[in-house]
């Protein structure tokens, strides 16, 4: 029996390659994968932008109880401008109850973009600001006795996450969406 190895070798090399229109085809299955993806990627990139984000506030929420313990004074959280938190904020060592240029800055956040839409509920509205005394507990500026309980929510697109401050002075993070307890109250905690 005689085999013609010159017509194997050819038949190897044809089936050895990829056509044109393969390629193509994978192509267009890349790209309509790549396309059906991308939205839910950018959810996804947003998502963690606000959890990276409120998770900062919630350690400097507890960077200020933990230096007001330390310090056995008064240590505040406020925002950059004593308005809106969007425009960064910053925790000082009152050493007045009202926070002005001599008090001495621990740590200062950037401003955050415009896209962020935080608002905040608390039992003294005045100004914005967390505040702490030496022992611990959350406290207003108007009395070192009251003391200040509420919620700072954090919006981007429609994903909200909120850094809730309890009678006590104790901080919790939670996710709107999925935490039934999570309302945007003063004194449910």
């Amino acid at each position: 029996m005689l085999v013609n190895f010159c017509s194997l070798k050819r038949v190897n090399q044809r089936l050895s390659g990829v056509s044109l229109i393969e390629l193509l085809v994978c192509l267009c299955i890349m790209c309509l994968l790549v396309t059906l993806g991308l939205p839910s990627f950018s959810h996804l990139i947003q998502k963690q932008k606000l959890k990276a984000t409120a998770t900062e506030f919630y350690a400097a929420v507890n960077l200020t109880r933990a230096e007001a313990i330390r310090r056995c004074t008064q240590v505040s959280l406020i925002a950059l401008d004593h308005k809106d938190w969007n425009s960064g904020w910053k925790i000082i060592i009152n050493d007045s109850d009202e926070p002005s240029s001599d008090d001495h800055i621990l740590f200062q956040h950037e401003p955050l973009t415009d896209t962020y839409q935080i608002t905040h509920n608390f039992t003294d509205s005045s100004q914005t600001y967390i505040s702490y005394s030496g022992q611990g507990r959350s406290r207003t500026n108007l009395s070192s006795q009251q003391p200040l309980a509420g919620t700072v929510s954090m919006t981007l697109g429609e994903m909200t996450k909120r850094i809730k401050v309890n009678f006590l002075g104790r901080a919790r993070l939670c996710d709107a969406t999925t935490d039934i307890t999570c309302n945007d109250s003063q004194t449910n905690n």
